[in-house]
């Protein structure tokens, strides 16, 4: 994207991909998508899936630069091989979500998605929904190097969280016995 002297994008902001491996997915990823509406970001949401739609998902892997995405966040149960089939196939930055749809509760979702061979990296953030939220904001902390407004609205959100806990432990004071 390129720059002005000031800092701020003079191009349309980049996109963020959103994807995950089968609809029944969508709740637990829409902490994604919700978190990057917080922050003014663009996306758009697809089912794909590494294994009954390999050809389609390299296909969209393949144009995300060239569509205008910036960052894609993969969201995928047990095997989860979607988001190192996207960045097989891609040069852009890749963050995988494992999700809990196994009997395993995400753990094999886990391993399978941070277990990427050297030279095709996958960042990989915690199973399920938080796990869906940290890859917003990570994505949008990527975008950030290049947006000076979108750095300045993760300084709030993080000061805004800062803000919430140093409330909650005055009020937690505050209704303690004095010794």
């Amino acid at each position: 994207m390129a720059q002005n002297p000031g800092g701020k994008s003079s191009a349309s902001p980049l996109k963020v991909w959103v994807a995950m491996g089968s609809d029944s997915d969508l709740e637990m990823m829409s902490e994604a998508t919700k978190t990057l509406e917080s922050f003014g970001i663009p996306y758009q949401v697809d089912v794909t899936s590494a294994h009954r739609t390999p050809a389609e998902t390299a296909r969209l892997a393949a144009r995300l630069e060239e569509d205008g995405f910036g960052v894609a966040i993969l969201g995928a149960g047990h095997a989860a091989h979607l988001a190192g089939v996207v960045a097989a196939h891609t040069v852009l930055p890749v963050i995988g979500v494992p999700l809990p749809s196994s009997a395993l509760q995400g753990l094999d979702s886990l391993l399978s998605t941070v277990q990427m061979p050297g030279g095709v990296p996958v960042a990989t953030v915690a199973i399920g929904k938080s796990g869906a939220q940290n890859a917003a904001i990570l994505a949008a902390q990527i975008l950030a190097t290049a947006d000076a407004d979108l750095r300045e609205r993760l300084r709030k959100h993080k000061d805004d969280m800062a803000r919430k806990v140093m409330d909650k432990n005055r009020a937690l004071k505050s209704n303690l016995p004095r010794a």
